[in-house]
């Protein structure tokens, strides 16, 4: 009997969409996991992914292909899905790899006074930060952070900056080599690619590549 074709849920990065995945060329069934905004500022990180977790079944391998934040949504949907395999991208799997504002944040609570609207109004200092040099990927995240739900970006850095991490013995990682807002995801991942934080945009060729062999080579819910 024929192998199943693999399946693939992607999980965009804080407030983007199905957009990021655009350039994607993924030779299997691939479903993106949209967002869901959150039942209040206090839901727990836990209860959302649960609530993330009922489009995943529970008795179908699978990947589940978290960008940045959506990183983190990956592995704890994982923990409720067995058969699922995670793929991270641009992301981070404990807060010791996070840059010293956000421990410093974890510990004083200065997130809660940054306006989620800032960045939005700052968008060449979110080009830099997110290492993008193309005009038309500039469009992009201009277009994702403007229409990111203040309401969401608030409630999801607070989850980001509180995140206790998950152990991650069979996780792959893809990184970019010059990532501004997680620069030591680098030393950690299996897949380095040249760019920033967007890589799934600027590097979207190679990471089809690179997700498709995955595929290919290891049935998901199998040790690599």
């Amino acid at each position: 009997m024929a192998a199943s074709p693999a399946l693939f849920y992607l999980i965009p990065g804080l407030g983007a969409d199905e957009r990021v995945f655009k350039f994607l060329c993924l030779e299997d069934q691939t479903h993106v996991l949209r967002w869901l905004p959150p039942e209040s500022l206090r839901e727990p990180l836990l209860h959302y992914a649960a609530r993330l977790a009922e489009a995943v079944p529970e008795q179908r391998a699978c990947w589940l292909v978290g960008v940045s934040f959506g990183g983190i949504l990956a592995l704890e949907v994982a923990q409720l899905r067995p058969l699922a395999r995670v793929v991270l991208i641009s992301s981070f799997v404990g807060h010791g790899e996070l840059p010293w504002v956000a421990g410093l944040a974890r510990v004083t609570g200065l997130h809660h006074l940054l306006p989620p609207q800032l960045l939005p109004c700052l968008p060449r200092v979110a080009k830099w930060f997110f290492g993008v040099k193309k005009e038309s990927e500039y469009q992009l995240l201009q277009q994702i952070l403007r229409d990111t739900a203040p309401d969401f970006t608030r409630w999801a850095i607070a989850q980001l900056v509180q995140w206790s991490g998950r152990a991650t013995p069979s996780v792959i990682r893809i990184h970019g080599t010059a990532d501004r807002l997680l620069p030591a995801g680098a030393a950690h991942s299996q897949h380095l690619l040249p760019g920033g934080h967007l890589i799934i945009v600027s590097q979207a060729a190679e990471i089809s590549k690179i997700l498709n062999q995955l595929a290919a080579e290891t049935a998901p819910g199998q040790a690599a």
